[in-house]
């Protein structure tokens, strides 16, 4: 349970300064509070900075109307529709605003979000109790109430440099412990989303799930995939790569959320091929971190086709016994494989043809050198793919050894120079002057009389 009582915490009992704030947010703490309004620095920033860790944003939370924000502020555009959001956009970051929320439900009908529409705003949920938009605005002690977690629900007042704790978040932080702010049953169906950051908090944080959330989190895994998938899509890129995405794997196995938004690939996960299990999912995570914490940034066909690899090629395989061309067979398990996601995770076209030229030229490499292998290794997306194999090189030996080929072969064949863009010459050929054309007018036609 949370506490009920408010707990302040002067300027002289906690580590948090000026200094360690982003001057931008500072700015609009100040200018919203030079103009009559309450303003307070909310959420994660508030936490990393208590844990010693840099945060990645800082997010205020006031009592100002977000048509009251963006007046303040010629920076501003309001985004969002379940939650109405000011964004601040300055050249190095985005300071994000929202007004204090409540918890009350005063309504079952959809509102237009027009303040002045004569009525207020509303929370509306489905009959299934997820929210479907929330902007009934309410008091910062409301507002720290309907967050998630405890540790994500202490403020930072920029009045007095005091933090204010309403819910038990500093005790939780001590202690590592991951918690619901009110029933963990309710507050998942509301949003199914926050048992993906539960488990992703709990991860990077090196904290524990506490025991009534983790129980509930179990029970209702199901639920997840009733979040939007796009939304879903986005959330298992930070899982994956948060620098700590084998325990998230981990979890997500444990919980059951894993096997409600990958079904195809968890039943595939559980079997066995020629009496071994299917380990290089968790493997490539570890290699997927070691990279993260290095600052090496995976682009998202890159992950995907590291993660779902293995699974992908052993069904293309299964095609090409059956008489599918190489190429055939795997565009028709992506396809299927995107298509069995269409409802959960959700991937995007230009994600899922990167993982097709990926995964394409991963069994062009199995050719040493092969046909034309100087148009090969000249291909847009050849060094996505070589990097695919590298890191593969690290989970099987056979890869290894083609890495180790490709590798040699380009220092002695490096790849020719790209053509600039949108010229397409033979080696020593004149380069060619583009003539600009003109768009042409329809003109009216014109009738000629004659005599």
């Amino acid at each position: 349970m949370t506490t009920s009582r408010r707990t302040i915490i002067p300027r002289a009992d906690h580590p948090i300064s000026r200094r360690n704030l982003s001057d931008n947010a500072v700015r609009v703490l100040y200018r919203l509070r030079d103009n009559g309004f309450q303003a307070v620095l909310v959420g994660g920033c508030i936490r990393d900075l208590l844990l010693g860790r840099e945060p990645k944003d800082f997010d205020i939370a006031t009592n100002a109307t977000p048509s009251q924000v963006k007046k303040l502020f010629r920076n501003c555009r309001l985004v969002g529709r379940r939650f109405r959001l000011a964004h601040l956009h300055f050249r190095e970051e985005i300071i994000e605003v929202a007004t204090f929320r409540s918890a009350s439900m005063v309504g079952d009908e959809p509102d237009d979000f027009a303040e002045g529409a004569g009525r207020p705003p509303r929370i509306v949920k489905d009959d299934g109790g997820m929210i479907l938009r929330d902007n009934l605005f309410g008091t910062p002690e409301e507002d720290a109430r309907r967050r998630d977690f405890t540790v994500n629900a202490l403020c930072y007042d920029i009045a007095d440099f005091s933090l204010i704790d309403y819910v038990g978040g500093i005790d939780d932080l001590n202690r590592s412990i991951i918690r619901t702010i009110g029933d963990p049953a309710v507050r998942f169906i509301e949003d199914p989303v926050r048992m993906l950051r539960a488990i992703r908090f709990a991860a990077l944080l090196g904290f524990k799930i506490e025991t009534g959330t983790w129980r509930s989190l179990v029970e209702l895994s199901h639920h997840c995939a009733n979040a939007s998938p796009p939304r879903l899509y986005e959330e298992m890129l930070k899982l994956f790569l948060s620098g700590e995405g084998e325990r998230c794997y981990q979890l997500l196995r444990q919980s059951g959320i894993f096997a409600a938004l990958f079904p195809t690939v968890n039943s595939w996960l559980e079997t066995e091929t020629e009496e071994f299990p299917h380990v290089r999912f968790g493997r490539a995570l570890e290699a997927i971190d070691a990279r993260s914490s290095a600052g090496e940034p995976l682009s998202p066909p890159l992950l995907l086709a590291l993660l779902f690899g293995e699974y992908l090629e052993e069904q293309a395989a299964m095609l090409r016994k059956g008489g599918a061309s190489p190429q055939e067979a795997l565009d028709t398990t992506l396809a299927r494989f995107v298509e069995d996601l269409t409802s959960t995770v959700q991937i995007p076209h230009k994600v899922a043809l990167g993982m097709r030229g990926i995964l394409a030229c991963r069994h062009r490499f199995t050719a040493t050198p092969g046909r034309r292998p100087l148009s090969f290794i000249s291909r847009p997306g050849f060094g996505e793919a070589l990097r695919y194999l590298e890191l593969t090189a690290e989970l099987s030996d056979e890869a290894k050894e083609l890495h180790n080929w490709w590798v040699k072969y380009l220092a002695g064949n490096p790849p020719p120079p790209a053509p600039p863009r949108g010229e397409h010459l033979e080696p020593g050929s004149p380069k060619r002057r583009r003539r600009n054309r003109r768009r042409r007018r329809n003109s009216p036609a014109v009738h000629h009389s004659h005599p």
